[in-house]
């Protein structure tokens, strides 16, 4: 009798952690279909060889293409003060990258900064933009190195904000993977992971802005859509090729010889300036480069100003 009593106990354990799994997948689910339909597309929707992609535009002259960072939405840049100030003097075209928001992102691909700036130049030759300005923030400025280099007569010129440009070592990208592990990413993702990433939202958020508080406009990102199961996915797809793709590209920078700002706020927490911004700069000899004390990683809400004079620097250089 013992002896039974011994083995029913793991197999009772099993049984309530697969139920206890069920129950937050269903709860996950509730609130992935209550996330869309208080979010549903902002802008406009196109299918550019089979996957469908989402971007939004506002204001009329030269093209300038916004690119988020990892785990954003191009509601990222469209709540900040920077779109609107833009909008006074370009057409902003800001996208959701592949995997994000209302854009697909099918597994067949490995979607590298090379694959998606492909996938985005076709998208704007579609919506009839055949040369822009291109604005990369974060994992977005190697999106948008990668157009430069591969595309270079579509790119006039670059602006590129809190970017990471070289490989080093980060023991934090093992655990920002973990979702994109083929099944047990797939299990995690649609149980556990939205429901501790909405408890640590906040400190997330915190650090991303840190040293600066947390922005007003943020609050035009929606969380809610940012914590679905397919975005958790990209995003942490996205944290394990960082270095690797870092590595990959860094040899051909020398190859940049269009105008380019390099944008960075003291104080990031999430790139070194020193290691990033400050040796890309000194790399590229034809670079401006604009530090904004106290701004950390999100410039583009923390001091849109000075990232709207960053713009207009390489605009009259191009």
């Amino acid at each position: 009798m013992a002896q039974r009593s011994l083995y029913s106990r793991p197999a009772a354990l099993a049984g309530l952690g697969a139920a206890a799994l069920a129950l937050s997948a269903l709860v996950v689910r509730a609130r992935v279909q209550q996330a869309e339909q208080d979010n549903p597309p902002t802008g406009r929707l196109i299918d550019v060889e089979g996957v469908q992609l989402h971007y939004a535009e506002t204001g009329e002259g030269k093209p300038l293409v916004l690119l988020h960072g990892n785990g954003g939405m191009l509601q990222d840049f469209m709540s900040s003060g920077f779109v609107q100030a833009a909008a006074e003097r370009y057409r902003v075209i800001a996208f959701d990258r592949p995997g994000y928001g209302y854009s697909e992102r099918p597994r067949g691909t490995i979607w590298t900064p090379a694959a998606q700036a492909r996938l985005l130049r076709l998208a704007l030759l579609q919506i009839g933009v055949p040369r822009a300005l291109v604005l990369g923030h974060s994992w977005g400025a190697s999106v948008a190195i990668a157009l430069a280099i591969n595309h270079p007569q579509f790119v006039r010129g670059l602006i590129l904000e809190s970017g990471y440009y070289y490989g080093s070592i980060r023991a934090d990208v093992v655990s920002m993977s973990a979702p994109a592990v083929p099944l047990v990413g797939d299990i995690i993702r649609y149980t556990v992971s939205p429901l501790v990433a909405r408890l640590l939202w906040p400190v997330m958020i915190h650090k991303l802005f840190s040293p600066a508080p947390v922005a007003a406009t943020f609050g035009g990102v929606p969380s809610a859509m940012a914590l679905r199961p397919s975005q958790l996915r990209a995003s942490a797809a996205e944290s394990a090729l960082m270095i690797p793709g870092a590595l990959a590209m860094q040899s051909r920078y020398k190859e940049l010889s269009l105008p380019v700002a390099v944008v960075a706020g003291t104080g990031d927490k999430m790139v070194d300036l020193d290691a990033q911004a400050l040796r890309l700069h000194r790399a590229l000899s034809h670079s401006t480069l604009h530090v904004v004390e106290g701004c950390g990683h999100m410039v583009h809400h923390t001091a849109p100003h000075e990232l709207m004079a960053a713009v207009d620097t390489i605009a009259q250089a191009a």
